[in-house]
């Protein structure tokens, strides 16, 4: 399973990409404003920092502005995939964007449908929310098991990269339904690491090394 890292700071995605774990990256216009930087300076930044993916949102709701805004954010880098909405005009610009060879990530993604559709228009990845859903008390893990069982039935190519991930479970059982990928904030990807019997049994060894005649 390949792990993006779900933000627009560059100091986070170094990070992740010293640790060996980055595999992409996902923005949002949420996430780029956080930064106050020209967003194209701040894209062909995170660009340089990794040869995955990387996703940058349109913001037209439009299929002709999404097409248009689609284009011209591909131009910044090759590692550049567009973020189109699962709207009907957004499903025009996937078809559009897809046939000039341009990779879109479809977002913003809540039932099986709506992925059955984005991977019909050629999307290169879907983005389902699963923390959202969980807010809502819909289980956003069973929307997952959903679309991956669809996708294997009829051979889609579309990966499903999950988001809106909120803590190590939704990682975990993600792994379990063998999605293709996670995208997280830097955060999640520290706490994976975390168990306190292993920092408990770290303490112990270095007590014990501290007692050792040198």
């Amino acid at each position: 399973m390949k792990f993006f890292i779900d933000t627009g700071n560059p100091g986070e995605i170094q990070a992740a990409k010293d640790m060996g774990v980055l595999d992409g990256v996902t923005t949002n216009p949420t996430l780029l404003a956080r930064e106050n930087k020209p967003y194209k300076e701040l894209l062909a930044e995170i660009c340089r920092i990794t040869d995955g993916p990387v996703s940058a949102e349109v913001t037209a709701v439009d299929a002709a502005g999404m097409f248009k805004q689609g284009k011209d954010l591909a131009k910044i880098a090759d590692n550049i995939v567009i973020k189109v909405p699962i709207i009907k005009d957004g499903v025009i610009a996937i078809k559009k964007l897809t046939s000039e060879g341009i990779k879109v990530n479809v977002t913003l993604c809540f039932s099986s449908t709506q992925a059955l559709i984005a991977a019909k228009a050629g999307a290169t990845f879907i983005s389902p929310f699963v923390g959202r859903l969980d807010d809502i008390s819909t289980s956003g893990m069973q929307l997952i098991e959903e679309i991956i069982t669809i996708y294997d039935n009829f051979g889609f190519e579309t990966e499903v990269l999950v988001a809106s991930v909120r803590h190590s479970m939704h990682v975990v059982e993600a792994a379990l339904m063998g999605a293709d990928i996670v995208t997280m904030p830097f955060n999640v990807i520290e706490k994976l690491l975390n168990h306190p019997l292993t920092d408990i049994g770290l303490k112990k060894f270095l007590d014990d090394w501290a007692k050792v005649k040198k």
